[in-house]
């Protein structure tokens, strides 16, 4: 069975960081796309980052470009999100996903992590 695990949450000031961390098991990660979404109380769940299987190719939401980068270590089966300047409005819990490729369509997923909040302080 597969599973992935989101850490890395917690409250945080405006312009500060926080790494998310993913770890798959029941699965070889290096097979899998992965994907980070995130949802706000009361709003639709969104496209944050994606990387491919590889981790050549990623892609990212207009919001977070140029704050968040996404990675990958296949040896570690994990994913990480490494989130900069952060805003009020990041403030939210954010999933972790696996697809078989990169998409930043949250139907195109497969597996999903429990989520993990982040809430960012004015």
């Amino acid at each position: 069975q597969v599973q992935l695990v989101e850490s890395g949450g917690g409250l945080v000031q405006a312009g500060g960081s926080l790494r998310l961390s993913c770890v798959v098991s029941g699965r070889t990660l290096s097979s899998a796309a992965m994907g980070w979404f995130r949802q706000a109380p009361g709003k639709e769940r969104i496209f944050v980052a994606t990387i491919t299987y590889n981790g050549a190719l990623t892609n990212y939401a207009d919001s977070v470009k140029g704050r968040f980068s996404i990675s990958r270590d296949n040896t570690k089966n994990t994913v990480y999100l490494q989130m900069n300047s952060l805003k009020p409005e990041d403030t939210a819990v954010y999933f972790c996903a696996a697809a078989r490729v990169a998409s930043m369509k949250d139907y195109n997923y497969d597996y999903w992590g429990q989520g993990t909040q982040v809430t960012v302080s004015s």
